[in-house]
């Protein structure tokens, strides 16, 4: 799954955009965010393709009936599996009409080994942002009449990358680079292409590096710019192919 990402300045991810316009009311960013703390994360949306925004990671659907169930649901929307996605009460609203990018630098995933859990930090090898495919929709608060806009990230069967690294589960985001992003977002696409869309990313695109625990202490600050250093486990044998 994809519970656990970097998301850079967004002077980087304007750069990637060439510029688009932006929210300017909200500038966040993150060395490492979890999904759980149901932040806002910067989106691209297929209504709006030409302005950053800033949406609640947590899809809430238009339906929800108030406030308790949408916190309920919200905690299990934070991903869309492709292959069910269409099928799925929360989403299949949003798969035609409401795609959008997710902007990133990179993401954390654990992979299992002799019962013990170590951590990588995964990046595109020749871009430092890209975008993760998701899902978005807007939810009105009939308590209070606040409009919440929130997004889910959708992902896939796991690459040969990705198979070794998260080898339980087995799955990945959904992955573009500059040259594919906006045809997620792209209007009038077909089911078929859709599906189409929701491959792996292929192989020789991606770099992991092994971090230290600190992604997940309790005590410490993940949140800073050490979660991201290279940090070697004797015991833990190499990534094939790297």
């Amino acid at each position: 799954m994809c519970y656990h990402i970097s998301i850079p300045e967004w002077t980087a991810i304007d750069a990637l955009l060439d510029n688009a316009i932006r929210n300017d009311e909200w500038n966040e960013y993150y060395e490492h965010l979890s999904a759980f703390q149901f932040a806002k994360v910067p989106v691209l949306t297929l209504e709006n393709p030409d302005k950053l925004q800033a949406f609640q990671w947590g899809l809430i659907p238009r339906w929800c009936r108030d406030e308790k169930e949408s916190k309920e649901i919200a905690a299990m929307t934070l991903n869309a599996k492709s292959e069910t996605v269409f099928e799925k009460p929360s989403f299949k609203n949003s798969m035609m009409q409401k795609r959008c990018l997710v902007f990133v630098d990179g993401f954390y995933e654990w992979r299992d080994y002799k019962k013990k859990k170590y951590p990588y930090f995964i990046r595109l090898k020749h871009q430092k942002v890209f975008a993760l495919g998701g899902l978005y929709e807007s939810w009105v608060n009939q308590s209070t009449g606040e409009i919440i806009h929130s997004c889910s990230i959708v992902t896939t069967e796991a690459n040969a990358l990705m198979k070794q690294i998260h080898n339980t589960k087995m799955r990945m985001p959904l992955i573009f680079p500059k040259d594919k992003m906006r045809e997620w977002i792209f209007p009038g696409m077909t089911k078929g292409q859709i599906v189409e869309m929701m491959q792996p990313l292929p192989e020789g695109l991606l770099e992991a590096d092994t971090i230290s625990r600190l992604v997940t202490s309790r005590t410490e600050d993940s949140n800073v710019p050490e979660v991201k250093n290279n940090f070697s486990y004797e015991e833990l044998p190499e990534l094939e192919g790297e």
